[in-house]
């Protein structure tokens, strides 16, 4: 059999493929981006607050903000967020708007262990958690009980 028969089916399979690939890519941006402004849009700041030093060694700057993004609650820690470093360091949400250097268990909900000790990042709030139960966030060192900073919300 001679290639010349399969000259046609080539070049036809070759424009499918092409076809193909060319709307999927040209698809793709345009859907990334519904999908950005759909993210945006569905974002909402509930409450924010700046942090307060509480122990003086341990000082702590920054931002923090409660949002509210697709069905689910976050605390944020904006870019200018930063803290001491220390052992077991968590942060958590408490039911007064100022934490004192030393907590009582009954007073605070640990979200989770600090991810890192400056810039941005996120903690999801468990679904079933009241915010109207708590004022403020804090970092805390678990193992010293020792609040390091808070932000009234």
């Amino acid at each position: 059999m001679k290639i010349t028969h399969f000259a046609p089916v080539l070049l036809s399979a070759s424009l499918l493929v092409t076809a193909v690939g060319t709307s999927w890519v040209s698809a793709d941006p345009l859907s990334q981006s519904q999908q950005i402004a759909q993210n945006a849009a569905s974002t909402q700041t509930l409450r924010s607050g700046s942090f307060v030093t509480v122990e003086q060694d341990h000082p702590t700057t920054g931002q923090a903000k409660i949002i509210s993004q697709n069905g689910k609650k976050y605390l944020e820690l904006d870019r200018a967020f930063t803290t001491a470093k220390g052992p077991d360091v968590e942060i958590l949400l408490y039911r007064g708007n100022a934490l004192p250097i030393k907590l009582a268990e009954k007073d605070y909900l640990t979200l989770a262990k600090l991810q890192k000790f400056n810039g941005v990042q996120r903690y999801e709030i468990p679904a079933n958690v009241d915010l109207n139960d708590f004022k403020a966030v804090g970092i805390w060192c678990k193992k010293f009980n020792v609040t390091f900073g808070y932000a009234a919300l």
